[in-house]
C-alpha cells in the first residue's frame, strides 16, 4: 500500500474552536476570502457560506442565502459525496454508516431533488461484500449514482468486485463517461496503478483522447477521479503523477471542473479555466496537508465530528455555463475551504 492510503490512526493533539476553518494540531486558522493568488475559501450552509460559479476561469462568489434566486436559471444540480468507508470501525467514527445515512437525509432535505449522485471513491474499507451491500442498501434504488473507485475499494482484488457491481458500460478499470443537458462527465480511475501517488496510465489516456476527439471546445466539462488530479500534497501521495497528460488534452475546453476525494477535506484552486475541488468524507476527518506526521483518520470529540463532515452540491447555470458548488457540513456548522498549499 502506498503513502496515499490512509492509515488506521492519526494521533494528535487536535483543538476545535466553532469559528475556526480548519481542524490541524496547532496551527493558526485561515479566514475566509479571496486571496490575491485567486485561491478561493468558502463557508457553506449556515447562511454565512458563499456560493461560486466559474464563467471563463473567473470566480464569481454569493452569499448562499442568494443561491436559490438562481435556480430557475440551472438546468440541473447532482451532489457529490465521498469516501464513505464502510465497514471502517475505529476512534475516528465507530458508526460511518449513521454519518452516511445523515449526509443522505440532508440531500433529501435540500430545496430541489438532485438529478444525481457522484460518489468520487472509497465506497467501503476493506473491499468486503458485506460492506459494498450495506452501501447499497443505505443509498437505496430510488438514486441515480455515478462511481469511480477509491483505492480501499480495489486493494484485495484490484477492482474486481467493484466492476462486478458498478462497472457496468465501463472501460479498462472503470472509467467512462456521459453527458447531461449539454455538459460531459468523465469518471477516470487513478487507485489501480498507484506508485506512491495516483496513476490514470497509458490506456486511460488513450481512451480519454478518443473521448474528447469529438467534442466542441465550448462543451463544459466535469472530471472526476478519487485522488486528486492536481498536485494536493505530493509528500503524501496527494496527487496523480501523470495528470498534466490529460490536462494537454483538456486544455482546449472552456469550462472543466474537477472534483476528487480522497484527502477528507474540502480545498479549492483555480487555475485560468480550470477549477480544482476536493470533498470531505462522510466518514471522518485527515489531518491538513503536512499537519501530521502522515495522512490518516483524525479523530476528534464526538459532538464535533458532523462539523468536518459533509457533502457537495453542484448546480450548472445553463446560460452562463457556469457551476455553482457549495459544500455543506452534516451538522449544520461552517464548513470552510482551505486554500491550496503554496
Amino acid at each position: 500500500m502506498s503513502s496515499s492510503t490512509e492509515r488506521d490512526d492519526v494521533s494528535s493533539s487536535i483543538v476545535l474552536n466553532s469559528d475556526r476553518d480548519r481542524i490541524s494540531p496547532d496551527r493558526e486558522i485561515s479566514h475566509d476570502g479571496i486571496d490575491r493568488r485567486g485561491f478561493l475559501k468558502c463557508m457553506a450552509w449556515a447562511g454565512t457560506g458563499l456560493v461560486w460559479t466559474f464563467a471563463g476561469g473567473i470566480p464569481v462568489s454569493r452569499v448562499f442565502g442568494q443561491r436559490m434566486q438562481d435556480a430557475k436559471q440551472s438546468d440541473f444540480t447532482f451532489v457529490q459525496i465521498s469516501d464513505s468507508h464502510i465497514g471502517f470501525n475505529k476512534a475516528a467514527n465507530a458508526d460511518v454508516t449513521a454519518t452516511l445515512q445523515a449526509a443522505l437525509d440532508k440531500i433529501d432535505d435540500l430545496p430541489h431533488a438532485p438529478d444525481f449522485l457522484i460518489h468520487t471513491g472509497d465506497l467501503t474499507h476493506s473491499s468486503k461484500p458485506a460492506e459494498f451491500d450495506t452501501l447499497d442498501q443505505t443509498l437505496g434504488k430510488r438514486r441515480q449514482v455515478f462511481y469511480v473507485p477509491g483505492e480501499h475499494d480495489t486493494s484485495v482484488d484490484d477492482g474486481k468486485m467493484y466492476l462486478d457491481r458498478y462497472g457496468n458500460g465501463s472501460q479498462g478499470n472503470g472509467w467512462y463517461s456521459f453527458d447531461q443537458h449539454g455538459v460531459h462527465f468523465i469518471g477516470l480511475v487513478n487507485v489501480v496503478q498507484l506508485e506512491g501517488m495516483g496513476r490514470l496510465g497509458k490506456p486511460q489516456l488513450d481512451w480519454l483522447k478518443k473521448d474528447l476527439g469529438g467534442l466542441k471546445s465550448s462543451v463544459p466539462i466535469v472530471l472526476f477521479a478519487h485522488i486528486p488530479l492536481w498536485a494536493v500534497y505530493p509528500t503524501w501521495g496527494w496527487g496523480t503523477s501523470d495528470s498534466e497528460q490529460a490536462f494537454a488534452m483538456l486544455k482546449r475546453f472552456g469550462s472543466l471542473t474537477v472534483l476528487n476525494g480522497h484527502i477528507h477535506q474540502v480545498m479549492q484552486k483555480v487555475e485560468g479555466n480550470v477549477s480544482f475541488h476536493t470533498a470531505t468524507s462522510t466518514a471522518f476527518p485527515q489531518p491538513a496537508p503536512g499537519a501530521a506526521p502522515s495522512p490518516g483518520p483524525m479523530k476528534v470529540p464526538a459532538d464535533k465530528l458532523r462539523d468536518v463532515l459533509g457533502i457537495t452540491e453542484v448546480t450548472f447555470v445553463a446560460q452562463r455555463h457556469a457551476l455553482a458548488i457549495i459544500d455543506e457540513s452534516l451538522s449544520g456548522a461552517a464548513l470552510r475551504a482551505e486554500d491550496a498549499p503554496k
